[in-house]
């Protein structure tokens, strides 16, 4: 008999059975806001070429994703906002004077080809932004190497001369090195055998660190307390867990400690290799992401210390193109994702995980 009432009838689905509440947009909105300080602060640093390169990247994603959706005949996925905040995660890692064209190129490709072609959100089996941030690099070298100069490597002018004085190697010299970042300059230096490991990081270099005042570098990631503020924000909204970005940054942490301590003369110190580049963006905002990342908590420790190991193998290994390694390392770490998440699968209730096979010879 069939019920009259559909109150009458039982949906049998497939666990869990609790629905915590969240939802698509919801997330995404808390991802918006989290990177609001970043956002703030890199318009107030760079600028009109801030402003120009994240509207230019979020409302080229947002026409990509309309379109490819409408190609596919699919649903209309703007709405859950995860276009904006692709968009906006790309600009944040672009250069400030990235020509438009480029940023629009980066984009499309984030969202065609790294998002859409894969069957769009929760499918994706790379981070889109890094995606796209990864094409660039690898299309357009120089013009995303390229920095706008700053006057944050002028107070390191007299430890330069000094040290070249009572070294018989030849220093890098700050005159060519007024439109580099950080880690850039640690790179030109390590190559040349500078002693860069002597190098004291003053209160005044750290405040240029932790604030980013007057150092160049990608839109979002010179002010590492903006980034810092955005992470408790998602960790408190239970967005994200501590577990990935106190992995990858510890990871950094201890292998600079390591290198301090095998190459001291060389190596850089390692409050300069935690607090400079990509690491806090990427290892809060990037590596963290639902899609990409390991589901249980041991999968995503593993997925944060492998990440900390390949940006440090990339920044510095001495034969290397690249001063940075953090949009590498996350993407490679999303290609074994699967694989972590096969061998830290959670035991289901009442049951056993099954054995290995054993092979005979």
């Amino acid at each position: 008999m069939k019920p009259e009432e559909s109150q009458d009838l039982f949906v049998v689905s497939s666990s869990p059975h609790a629905h915590s509440g969240a939802t698509i947009t919801g997330i995404m909105l808390d991802v918006l806001i989290a990177l609001a300080p970043a956002t703030a602060v890199s318009c107030y640093f760079f600028g009109w070429h801030a402003v120009r390169l994240i509207g230019v990247c979020v409302v080229t994603c947002c026409a990509v994703e309309w379109i490819c959706r409408k190609l596919m005949k699919r649903e209309n996925s703007l709405g859950d906002l995860s276009a904006c905040v692709t968009g906006l995660l790309l600009a944040l890692t672009l250069p400030p004077q990235l020509p438009t064209w480029m940023a629009i190129a980066g984009s499309a490709f984030a969202i065609a080809v790294s998002k859409q072609v894969f069957g769009g959100l929760g499918r994706n089996p790379f981070n889109p932004a890094l995606a796209g941030r990864a094409f660039l690099l690898i299309s357009c070298t120089g013009a995303m190497t390229t920095w706008s100069e700053s006057s944050w490597a002028t107070h390191l002018e007299s430890w330069v001369n000094e040290l070249s004085q009572t070294h018989a190697t030849p220093l890098t010299k700050i005159d060519a090195l007024t439109t580099a970042t950080p880690l850039g300059f640690a790179k030109a230096a390590f190559k040349n055998g500078d002693f860069i490991g002597q190098l004291q990081v003053s209160w005044d270099f750290l405040k240029e660190l932790l604030f980013g005042i007057n150092l160049n570098g990608s839109l979002g990631e010179t002010c590492a307390v903006a980034l810092l503020l955005g992470g408790i924000y998602l960790i408190a909204r239970k967005v994200i867990t501590w577990h990935i970005p106190v992995a990858f940054i510890g990871t950094v942490l201890v292998y600079a400690e390591i290198l301090k301590l095998c190459a001291p003369e060389t190596a850089l110190p390692p409050i300069i290799h935690v607090f400079s580049g990509g690491l806090f963006l990427g290892a809060i905002f990037m590596a963290t992401d639902m899609v990409t990342s390991p589901i249980t908590k041991k999968g995503q420790l593993i997925f944060g210390l492998g990440c900390g190991i390949i940006t440090m193998v990339i920044r510095t290994s001495k034969t290397g193109a690249y001063p940075e390694g953090v949009c590498f390392s996350i993407l490679v770490m999303n290609a074994v994702v699967p694989l972590i998440n096969r061998a830290c699968r959670n035991r289901v209730f009442g049951t056993k995980l099954p054995k290995k096979p054993v092979v005979q010879a």
